[in-house]
């Protein structure tokens, strides 16, 4: 299993490395992010969608679940499964054809559809440390499903 530990200071290094994973980021690849509120799922989605080029605002799509982005060098589908009362929602809405599709996924809240999510998925798990700073946040990426 691959994983990785990095820190951020601040939101623009957490969109900072969004862009870097943006900017290598394939058709297919899905992306779980997982953390705390206000722990920095968004601006990181904000900043893989930079990364893919994409130009148009990029914001949480807590009350619609799914939010497409296409202007960019490859689609953004972006999930937001907080307010899923069952991961069989997902379905309703065609998830697979976008986890499958020629386009990057990142899901916010992921533990609540775990079980419909490939074990491809790279996971994202964002913390805080209010003894290191309010702007301070660990990121620990893994290439294992819920091993972040």
């Amino acid at each position: 299993m691959e994983r990785q530990t990095l820190e951020t200071f601040g939101a623009a290094e957490t969109f900072a490395l969004g862009e870097k994973i943006g900017r290598g980021a394939a058709p297919g690849d899905i992306y779980c992010l997982e953390g705390d509120l206000g722990a920095g799922k968004t601006v990181l989605a904000q900043g893989i969608a930079a990364g893919l080029g994409i130009t148009e605002p990029v914001n949480s799509p807590t009350f619609t679940v799914l939010q497409v982005y296409e202007d960019g060098r490859l689609p953004l589908y972006h999930f937001d499964a907080y307010r899923l009362e069952e991961p069989e929602e997902l379905y309703e809405i065609g998830a697979e054809e976008y986890f499958f599709g020629q386009g990057v996924s990142v899901i916010e809240w992921p533990s609540q559809i775990e079980e419909l999510i490939p074990e491809t998925a790279v996971w994202v798990c964002l913390e805080k440390d209010l003894g290191r700073g309010t702007e301070y946040r660990r990121v620990t990426i893994c290439r294992s499903e819920g091993e972040a």
